[in-house]
């Protein structure tokens, strides 16, 4: 299940983290936010131990906005462990989609 976190806890993660982590950018009220939580939620038990996947509530953090340069929802961006942008989609995926788009951008 993809945690909650606020941006302090995300940058402490992708500073930290040996491995990928997706971040999903959303918002309670968000109709394809909400339609693609399931989907996300069983990426990430596919993926644990290669890839951490978190979700960001941009109603309760509008900071981000900016500085992840966020211009619609949902969106998703991957870090590389370590820092460092590795790919971004805007717009929800089903669940072939989301594995398509971490393989693409090199997650095993």
């Amino acid at each position: 299940m993809p945690t909650d976190v606020n941006p302090a806890a995300l940058a402490d993660l992708v500073k930290g983290s040996t491995v990928p982590v997706l971040v999903d950018f959303w918002a309670p009220w968000c109709g394809p936010c909400r339609a693609m939580a399931p989907a996300l939620a069983t990426l990430a038990g596919e993926m644990g131990g290669r890839m951490f996947v978190v979700k960001l509530d941009v109603d309760q953090h509008p900071e981000v906005l900016d500085e992840c340069r966020i211009q619609s929802i949902p969106t998703l961006i991957l870090f590389a462990g370590g820092g460092g942008e590795m790919a971004r989609r805007v717009g929800a995926l089903p669940l072939p989609g989301l594995r398509e788009f971490v393989a693409r951008a090199g997650v095993p």
